[in-house]
């Protein structure tokens, strides 16, 4: 666990370092193309029920959470022209390497999820929160068109509930049971090859 603490740890400051040229231009586009903050942070649920502040690069318009946390796809109305380009290549989950430096994240884990769904969670489930959340895994590879799938869903919410997160969550337990230092390298191979496909 040492290893991966310090391999979160390192990988991060040069993540930052490398990015950080795109890290002024996205803040510069946030801020000249809408109103708002340039960051937006949402309570999150970590290790051992532990919540945080997640941070990402703002996507949508000042207040949109409050018509609900589930964003369906380009066509959502709330979703900024240049937040519809950063969501498309993950740029906006770039602030996360912070959290990763913080301790409240890793590089590789089970994404997390706000309190609302976690509370929905069964026993067995809850076995995604003894790991620290991550900014990658494999749910979020094979449901990397998640938005596009709620946004041709008649209810989202359901679809989500019912549907798309048991099958997440299976896939977070299926990585904590089987997890390794080598497999985490693959799995951030594994993930930006399918964005840049």
């Amino acid at each position: 666990m040492l290893a991966k603490r310090l391999f979160d740890i390192i990988s991060s400051i040069i993540g930052l370092g490398l990015f950080s040229p795109f890290f002024i231009m996205i803040c510069v586009l946030i801020l000249v193309t809408s109103k708002g903050d340039i960051f937006y942070s949402q309570i999150r649920v970590g290790k051992e029920k532990n919540h945080f502040n997640l941070l990402k690069f703002r996507t949508m318009k000042p207040g949109s959470d409050k018509a609900g946390q589930i964003t369906v796809g380009s066509n959502d109305s709330r979703i900024t022209r240049v937040g519809i380009f950063l969501r498309k290549f993950k740029l906006d989950e770039i602030p996360q390497l912070i959290n990763v430096i913080k301790g409240e994240m890793s590089i590789v884990g089970p994404r997390p999820e706000v309190p609302k769904y976690v509370n929905l969670y069964s026993e067995e489930q809850l076995k995604v929160l003894t790991v620290r959340p991550g900014l990658t895994d494999l749910a979020s590879i094979e449901f990397i068109n998640e938005n596009e799938l709620l946004g041709k869903a008649k209810n989202p919410e359901k679809e989500y509930v019912e549907v798309i997160m048991p099958k997440k969550l299976a896939l977070n337990i299926q990585y904590i049971d089987t997890q390794s230092f080598l497999g985490d390298i693959k799995l951030i191979f594994r993930t930006f090859g399918r964005i840049l496909k």
